[in-house]
């Protein structure tokens, strides 16, 4: 008998949930008994990525071996970021101007979500700026930041690290020679947890139906359609074409990333997926050095999805209050955007509150957040895919810039099996 796939059985809880969902659509039995397995699942995820981030990065820096190299690596890393997030950004805008999804839309028959838990977090980050966040790189307590997960601080302290491995030599090799046996044991521990995807996949999206159904989506299905049409044309022209300049094709990356694609839009988380997409890349011939850099570090500073989310839904807000937003005040959203969502990378349910520090930053009331609020699931699970894509994309664009080539003697989907 053929055994199922991964790919397949993920799309079997899939398809599961969301019937379950639907069947019992508003019961509050249904989170009961389903979010648990879904959060154990989330839980054991989030288990293994400090340790998986931490003995990779410190075993690919000390491959790179000077802080020369690695300045080059970072300074081209956070160079395509910026470009690539701006992009985003002006997509959104576009989208947003030409299809309008605010025009026309009648307040009063909105269902307001309460959002004072993103107000409450905006308001411990408003004075966060970029030079605050470029300040809190550097650990005080690097055990405290393990702790919290703080992911930037993290990535410092594993290069920090993995330069004193390389740079004492021989006495450095049982020291890499544990992080490199961390590393393979954390990996084969993330292909034991995958097996539990399925499960986990069933629970949450099984949850997200039956809270909203599928008639929270009608009143704002026309900003549903944009953002998800958006994001597709992101993926497929923007990224598309930066895949082909390095002589890569998208559907390929896509195919090869379909499992992980699946999980991440389910949870609507990219954590879920971080240490598959750094072993993946790394079959595909992304040096170590490479993926275990570019990856988590974009997971602070190359939300692609999240940026051109943003830009839509700050419009969307103008739109629906009938704010006419110049040229000018939307080349200031651009800036602001440009700013804000990386000043405070990190920060839970980053998309609202980067949300909340720039509509007021532009003139726009943050009250139109709670019109959109009910529905931030729906649409933080397309975010997470376009967010997938783009670093996984951003480590192979980074390893041809650095001179690496693929290995292309076989093809994505002999890696993928």
């Amino acid at each position: 008998m053929k055994k199922i796939s991964l790919a397949w059985q993920i799309f079997i809880g899939l398809a599961l949930g969301i019937i379950v969902g639907a069947v019992f659509y508003g019961n509050p039995h249904v989170a009961t008994y389903l979010q648990p397995i879904g959060d154990i699942f989330i839980r054991l995820i989030k288990m293994i990525v400090v340790p998986i981030v931490v003995s990779s990065l410190i075993v690919g820096v000390a491959g790179v071996g000077d802080m020369k190299s690695l300045g080059k690596l970072g300074g081209k890393t956070l160079l395509y970021f910026e470009i690539i997030t701006t992009i985003a950004i002006i997509v959104g805008l576009l989208a947003a101007n030409v299809f309008q999804p605010g025009v026309g839309v009648d307040r009063t028959h909105l269902t307001k979500t309460d959002i004072n838990s993103y107000v409450s977090t905006a308001e411990k980050t408003e004075s966060h700026s970029m030079i605050d966040t470029v300040v809190n790189i550097v650990p005080t307590n690097i055990i405290q930041s393990l702790a919290e997960g703080d992911m930037l601080a993290i990535i410092f302290f594993s290069v920090m690290f993995g330069l004193g491995v390389a740079a004492i030599g021989e006495k450095g090799l049982p020291i890499l020679n544990f992080f490199k046996g961390t590393a393979d044991a954390m990996f084969f521990v993330t292909n034991q947890i995958m097996k539990l995807a399925p499960f986990g996949v069933f629970a949450l999206i099984g949850v997200t139906v039956s809270k909203f159904g599928i008639s929270s989506l009608i009143p704002l299905g026309k900003l549903v359609l944009v953002v998800y049409g958006a994001m597709i044309f992101f993926i497929l022209v923007v990224l598309g074409l930066t895949a082909k300049i390095v002589g890569f094709n998208i559907f390929k990356l896509i195919r090869y990333l379909k499992d992980e694609l699946i999980l991440g839009y389910t949870t609507a988380s990219s954590e879920t997926v971080l240490p598959k997409i750094m072993e993946k890349m790394e079959k595909l011939g992304c040096p170590k050095s490479i993926t275990s850099f570019v990856i988590p570090t974009g997971y602070s500073f190359n939300l692609d999805g999240s940026t051109l989310y943003q830009a839509i839904a700050a419009m969307f807000i103008a739109q629906m209050y009938g704010i006419h937003m110049s040229i000018g005040q939307q080349i200031t959203l651009v800036f602001v955007l440009m700013l804000t969502s990386k000043g405070i990378a990190g920060v839970p349910g980053v998309s609202f509150v980067v949300l909340l520090a720039t509509l007021g930053t532009v003139g726009l009331p943050v009250e139109g957040l709670a019109f959109i609020a009910g529905i931030d699931r729906i649409l933080d699970m397309a975010r997470t895919c376009v967010n997938i894509v783009g670093n996984s994309l951003a480590a192979i664009v980074i390893t041809k810039w650095e001179g690496h080539s693929l290995d292309d003697s076989v093809t994505v989907e002999q890696k993928a099996a």
